[in-house]
């Protein structure tokens, strides 16, 4: 087994989990966006946003697996770290609020 090889397994791996990480981050923000049009929160004024949001997710959720189908793997993680990124940052603040148990006051 070659350097090269083993390379691009470690690369195929990578991508996959950040690729993973891309799915869950826009799943959350697609079941936000439900909720808030369920509730009403997501109204006229700031439908634009939400949509520019969504588009933006989806962008980078299409141009990291078109990117990982033609094994470009370094330009696949910078696609989608554009959304993988936040949500990584978001569930490490969540997991150290669980276990700190900070005091808000």
């Amino acid at each position: 087994m070659s350097s090269e090889s083993v390379a691009s397994k470690r690369g195929q791996l990578v991508s996959l989990a950040v690729f993973i990480c891309s799915v869950l981050t826009s799943l959350a923000l697609l079941g936000f966006f439900v909720i808030g049009i369920v509730d009403g929160s997501v109204s006229d004024f700031n439908i634009g946003l939400w949509l520019l949001l969504l588009a933006g997710a989806c962008l980078s959720l299409w141009a990291g697996h078109a990117l990982r189908r033609r094994r470009r793997f370094g330009l696949a993680n910078a696609a989608l770290a554009v959304t993988a990124i936040p949500g990584l940052l978001a569930a490490l603040f969540v997991l150290a609020v669980l276990v700190t148990q900070p005091r808000w006051n």
